[in-house]
């Protein structure tokens, strides 16, 4: 008897249907054909022992199945649901007409309970949009399933539960999405705030311009002088998701199975801070069996890169195209991949091996080569992706022991929103642009128009400093979200002065 069954696989956090075609006739092997990696051909002493613990029987045929397209590498332990689904079907032991209509996904257990699993909602997605009505998934995937509407996600734990179902011997009401509680989640409470930050009114205040218009920035100073205070405390001022940043977002956690499921949606923005031994493929995914990495998982938030200059070169300069084109592509021997990569670069890093070049109280015990040396790990390139570079001065005792309370987080996040509402009508025609940081060539010029003093500051700024064009792009950016915040049209000399300020790397004063 022939049955066809239906799953998918993903290609990034793309999905593709697999039609999955059993067919039994006499004979005594089992075959899996269509690319099944090692996950899928062990899937018969899996399926075997949930059939047998489930009450029904393991076919003492020949049985054939074909996964298709067969030019397509199969992974997961996924498939093993409609296997066991098809196998029954074929063999006469469960009857329905339900299976063309259905997608199954789901790891078995020896006992025939349904095992959770990761990826869940790009496939869920996928069968949505080729008409699919139904979807059967483990009960604790099904929060995650149900963030897509207009397809039945079907909740089940135990295989027989499944196969009632499809015989209409059992009703199982399908699970539905509140989405009125993302509004509520999306305004999240965070445990840090930035009036808990005394002094750093500056570093602050180039915070919320990296916030207001999505700018990278690098924080340079001493030990203890609060870069990694300030950077954690980024993403309480950054707007709050949208829905559909919020389902991209978790498509992305869900195929690196990051996703916890009691936190089945990404409400607030990620936050990520790999350790500066990380490898260049922990950095932007891949391995033989490609997930996301930080890059992808820091999608629509902030990678946070502490100590920069102590993560390898190589691993610093894979982010220089990720960067410009807010995606990362994966090409290997046997797959290719596209990863969404639109995330704050935010990194911090001592001004040179010893900590204290600049040090207002401190004598720097390093040479001149060395801190060149130790400055020079970061290349020009790079740099000159990261907009803003400020210095982070240790904050004085009188500064620290002061009663009066800095501005708090939603009150800085509010100025955010004001100015990101702004952008937004600004680039509302233009396709793959949100904020001023994302502009390119002729939109810069068209929408970065400064008045004749600003012109005139800017050009002696670019012949004093030998600033690259990159770097004169990134300037005008930053001067365009500053006047943003201003809720000024026009682009003037001092907000040509304050982009300028915050490129310290390029000052003389600073070696190298």
């Amino acid at each position: 008897m022939f049955v066809k069954t239906y799953s998918c696989v993903l290609r990034g956090i793309r999905a593709i249907l697999i039609s999955i075609e059993i067919y039994v006739t006499q004979g005594i092997r089992f075959f899996i054909v269509g690319l099944a990696d090692h996950a899928i051909r062990e899937s018969q002493q899996r399926i075997e022992s949930a059939l047998t613990n489930s009450g029904f029987e393991w076919p003492h045929y020949r049985v054939v199945i074909n996964l298709a397209p067969a030019d397509i590498r199969k992974e997961g332990t996924h498939f093993d649901l409609p296997l066991a689904i098809g196998i029954l079907a074929a063999t006469g032991q469960m009857k329905t007409d339900k299976l063309k209509d259905h997608l199954f996904i789901g790891e078995l257990s020896l006992d025939g309970t349904i095992i959770p699993v990761k990826g869940v909602l790009p496939m869920i997605a996928h069968a949505k949009e080729i008409g699919m009505t139904s979807v059967v998934v483990p009960r604790s995937n099904t929060n995650e399933a149900a963030m897509v509407e207009g397809i039945e996600v079907i909740p089940a734990e135990h295989l027989r539960d499944v196969v009632k179902y499809l015989e209409g011997d059992l009703e199982v009401p399908p699970v539905v999405m509140d989405f009125s509680r993302f509004e509520k989640r999306s305004r999240s409470v965070f445990d840090m705030d930035f009036e808990e930050v005394k002094g750093q009114e500056l570093v602050k205040r180039a915070l919320l311009v990296a916030a207001a218009g999505g700018h990278n920035i690098l924080m340079i100073g001493p030990p203890g002088a609060g870069k990694t205070m300030l950077a954690k405390r980024l993403p309480t001022i950054l707007p709050p998701l949208t829905l559909e940043e919020s389902l991209q977002t978790t498509k992305i956690h869900s195929v690196a199975g990051k996703l916890a499921h009691q936190d089945h949606m990404i409400t607030s923005r990620p936050f990520r801070s790999p350790h500066h031994t990380s490898s260049d493929i922990a950095l932007i995914g891949g391995g033989s069996s490609p997930k996301p990495g930080e890059i992808s998982l820091s999608h629509q938030g902030v990678l946070f890169l502490d100590e920069l200059p102590e993560f390898k070169r190589h691993v610093l300069e894979v982010l220089r195209q990720p960067l410009e084109e807010r995606s990362i592509h994966l090409s290997r021997a046997n797959y290719s991949v596209i990863y969404p990569a639109n995330f704050m670069l935010v990194g911090s890093m001592n001004p040179c091996p010893c900590g204290f070049y600049n040090h207002p109280d401190r004598d720097c015990t390093c040479g001149q080569g060395a801190i060149i040396r130790y400055l020079s790990r970061i290349s020009g390139p790079l740099l000159d992706r990261i907009d803003i570079q400020v210095e982070v001065v240790p904050v004085p005792f009188s500064i620290m022991t002061h009663q009066d309370s800095p501005e708090n987080s939603d009150s800085m996040r509010s100025r955010v929103i004001v100015a990101r509402e702004r952008q937004s009508r600004r680039f509302h025609e233009i396709r793959g642009i949100a904020t001023n940081s994302q502009m390119e060539g002729r939109i810069i010029q068209h929408h970065c128009r400064i008045d004749t003093a600003g012109e005139s500051l800017l050009k002696k700024v670019m012949q004093q400093l030998g600033l690259s064009a990159r770097a004169y792009n990134r300037i005008l950016k930053v001067a365009r979200t500053i006047a943003d915040l201003e809720g000024t049209a026009q682009i003037s000399a001092s907000h040509v002065a304050e982009a300028v300020s915050y490129r310290n790397l390029d000052r003389k004063s600073w070696p190298g």
